[in-house]
């Protein structure tokens, strides 16, 4: 049996990390373009609909109540700067995976910093609000950006 060594399985994930990026940043894309082109009233029919039956068996359900809360009290505003928020974000992932994938040079400071940032705003949020699952996901971020680090060193040392 063959043993992969650090380098394979660091590469591996690498590769895997910055692969959900993209894929999450195309799913912020859509869910921001959804978001921008939904009125509020259908926001607000297709979460009763998408909870009906959860709230039907447990009508208590801690997500379910909160979802239809939530749709219930969006604001204009706050419509239009979460969608900008999912279309800029998404866009800027999609753009950092790109060009790490084609191992651009310049792409792998430019996702360290704007990666970082986006840690820095999610710790902000994530103190002020104390949420678990964005606790999940900027430790994924961290990750990801540890994953990048490696990954440029590597690059750079291969490169004259």
């Amino acid at each position: 049996m063959v043993k992969p060594n650090t380098k394979t399985v660091l590469h591996f994930a690498y590769l895997v990390g910055i692969t959900l990026k993209g894929v999450d940043g195309l799913l912020e894309i859509c869910g921001g373009a959804i978001l921008l082109l939904t009125s509020r009233p259908a926001i607000v029919r297709a979460i009763a609909s998408l909870t009906r039956a959860e709230l039907y068996e447990d009508p208590h359900d801690f997500v379910a109540t909160h979802a239809l809360h939530l749709a219930g009290n969006l604001s204009p505003g706050t419509q239009h700067f979460a969608s900008a928020y999912l279309l800029v974000h998404g866009a800027i992932k999609v753009g950092l995976v790109a060009g790490l994938v084609r191992r651009w040079r310049s792409a792998y400071p430019i996702a360290l910093l704007l990666l970082t940032a986006f840690i820095g705003y999610q710790c902000f949020r994530l103190f002020r609000y104390r949420s678990p699952v964005l606790a999940i996901f900027t430790g994924i971020d961290i990750i990801i950006v540890l994953l990048i680090s490696y990954e440029w060193r590597r690059v750079e040392g291969k490169r004259p």
